[in-house]
């Protein structure tokens, strides 16, 4: 695709952003802001989607952990394996709930030791680096790859040094949608401030067949 924005990839865009451009940290009653706390359960909230597991369900526990008030990694590292547990299974996150307890503990006191509680630190050790901020990611435990890519797609327009990041769900989703699937043209159709909500919807897209169909409806449809 040429470096201009063809009309129907902007009309699908528009509906795309419309009906579901909103990140997960939204959903999840996270305010997003360069500051330790909502730095931490952003990781947290990245741990929890990349199971296996519905995005609904993972997005409810981190909810009920966080009104447990498992916030800090101090205050998660210093619960019990009993009540992290009791909040992931409140939140519908039975499947992995005892390994994900141990995780989530053992992750939170690596982030007191290593970043003294503030991923903003891990984000000075990368220097610009999108592929240092994963590597740092990933030393905590129960955040693999996706994980990491999560966070980073997340984080992104508080963190623009990692650049346009949709992930490959995200270029699926575009894919599906008929938009294009280089991550430099996608993000000449992200508006500005709103990479993370983008690509956010093109992860929803990429997971329900039915976001396709509704979007390409609508953009569709005459204005």
């Amino acid at each position: 695709m040429s470096r201009e924005v063809s009309a129907s990839a902007r009309r699908i865009t528009d509906a795309l952003l419309d009906g579901y451009g909103r990140t997960y940290a939204q959903e999840a009653g996270i305010r997003l802001r360069d500051t330790p706390q909502p730095l931490y359960r952003l990781l947290v909230l990245s741990h929890l989607l990349s199971a296996r597991i519905r995005a609904s369900i993972a997005v409810s526990a981190a909810r009920a952990l966080f009104a447990d008030g498992l916030r800090t990694p101090r205050r998660m590292a210093g619960a019990s394996w009993q009540q992290r547990v009791d909040a992931l299974g409140e939140g519908g996150y039975r499947r992995y709930d005892e390994r994900t307890s141990t995780q989530l503990g053992e992750g939170a006191r690596l982030v007191l030791d290593v970043w003294k509680g503030d991923l903003r630190r891990l984000r000075a050790e990368a220097d610009g680096s999108a592929d240092a901020v994963c590597d740092g990611l990933q030393r905590v435990r129960g955040i693999g790859p996706a994980g990491a890519d999560i966070f980073v797609r997340e984080v992104q327009d508080l963190w623009p040094e990692t650049g346009f990041r949709a992930g490959a769900k995200g270029l699926r989703g575009a894919e599906k949608l008929g938009l294009p699937t280089s991550p430099g043209a996608l993000a000449r159709l992200a508006p500005d401030g709103g990479r993370a909500a983008f690509a956010a919807a093109l992860v929803r897209a990429a997971l329900d067949e039915e976001v396709v169909k509704t979007v390409r409806e609508k953009a569709r449809a005459p204005s």
